[in-house]
């Protein structure tokens, strides 16, 4: 099976290539029948735990249904808190954005990111920390307020209808030679990402570094860049999830899919977010 470029989809289970129509519908009852034996094979610790079927895409369709719940529900409620008292705002950025992050290690180093305490948490504290970015980029560092938040949010589901459209339509072929492509361009994006956040934190550039968070033509070409990154590496967690679902993993593994799909979405929805601020700044 094709490895995923973001990293939780890399340390799921891993089973026979394959297609199992990402976006169509649960497999049929049938169908769980004949990739019984897979299953038991590749599992079979789930197997003598009693897991009664493997992973559909409606276990898919739902777990992610809960965990962007979670995340918008907690976003809303940092987003009011943070507009009714500022003060909060940086200690949400910090304790989410921090919190978030180690619960990605664990999950993901762990080989824990099927657990849904862990998945649940993380969607919590990225909440926790999304409404109090968005309220920071909407009204301090931008004027774009409310309004701007609606764009990246609509955006943001529009980037992911638009690249789930082309997984189904097979426009763009997730091959091997594009899964490297893409696993070389992300760590090649967050490197550069990085460095420059090293050399403004030393005063290069007047405190910029390169200028990639500036808001200058720089800037928005490196957002753009980031933001056709995140997009495409939607297909390959389509693949990812498909072939899962093909290999006939447990049920409990569509949280796994579910934490790396909303990875893929907090990413996609800041950089939107970003960019347009740099639109917005007076």
């Amino acid at each position: 099976m094709r490895e995923s470029s973001n990293p939780v989809f890399r340390s799921l289970p891993k089973g026979q290539g394959g297609y199992a129509q990402f976006g169509t519908g649960a497999a049929s009852f049938g169908a769980q029948q004949v990739q019984a034996e897979p299953y038991a094979t590749q599992y079979p610790d789930q197997q003598q735990a009693g897991v009664s079927r493997p992973m559909t895409i409606d276990d898919v369709v739902t777990k992610t249904g809960i965990t962007l719940a979670v995340v918008t529900a907690l976003g809303v409620l940092s987003y009011f808190m943070v507009s009714m008292s500022p003060g909060l705002m940086m200690p949400f950025v910090l304790v989410g954005g921090l919190g978030g992050f180690a619960l990605i290690m664990i999950a993901t180093f762990g080989r824990k990111q099927d657990n849904p305490a862990i998945v649940l948490s993380y969607a919590a504290l990225e909440g926790v920390f999304l409404g109090a970015a968005s309220f920071l980029f909407a009204n301090l560092v931008s004027t774009g307020g409310p309004g701007m938040i609606a764009q990246a949010i609509f955006g943001t589901v529009g980037v992911f209808v638009g690249m789930l459209v082309v997984y189904r339509t097979g426009a763009i072929r997730v091959t091997p030679k594009f899964t490297r492509m893409m696993v070389a361009a992300l760590f090649g994006v967050v490197a550069i990402a990085l460095l420059n956040m090293v050399l403004a934190l030393f005063g290069v550039g007047g405190g910029e570094g390169f200028g990639l968070r500036s808001g200058g033509p720089l800037a928005i070409i490196f957002s753009l860049v980031c933001i056709g990154l995140a997009a495409f590496m939607f297909l390959i967690d389509f693949d990812s999830a498909d072939q899962m679902i093909r290999a006939g993993a447990p049920e409990k593994a569509a949280w796994g899919v579910a934490l790396g799909l909303t990875v893929t979405l907090v990413w996609l929805y800041l950089e939107i977010l970003r960019l347009l601020s740099y639109f917005n700044n007076d």
